[in-house]
């Protein structure tokens, strides 16, 4: 059974960085797709970053520029780099671990907050 547990969140001022790890668990990682989506107050869950097995990405346009997605297989681990945070960033953001056949499993969610 997947684990995944995220880390990393907080509040930070606009303009700053923030880098959210979420580490894996219970699985074999590198046949899995990670990514992360993060949900705003009153909102729909959304897709922010994900990044396949093989390393390939794609953004969200509203993060593009900004934010990079990043793996490191030897560690379990996924991060997620934001900078130049928006106030529009606000939002719990969760870690995602998706293969077409073993089924999709997440994390417990870590509170980003962008504000002065």
């Amino acid at each position: 059974q997947v684990q995944l547990v995220e880390s990393g969140g907080g509040l930070v001022q606009p303009g700053g960085s923030l880098r959210l790890s979420c580490t894996f668990s219970g699985s074999v990682f590198t046949i899995y797709t990670m990514g992360w989506y993060r949900q705003a107050p009153g909102k729909q869950r959304e897709l922010v970053a994900r990044i396949t097995s093989d390393g390939r990405t794609d953004y969200a346009d509203s993060v593009k520029g900004r934010f990079t997605i990043s793996r490191d297989n030897a560690k379990n681990t996924v991060y997620l780099q934001m900078n130049n945070l928006k106030p529009e960033d606000t939002a719990v953001y969760y870690c995602n671990a998706n293969n077409w056949a073993r089924g999709t499993s997440w994390g417990q969610g870590t509170q980003v907050t962008v504000s002065s």
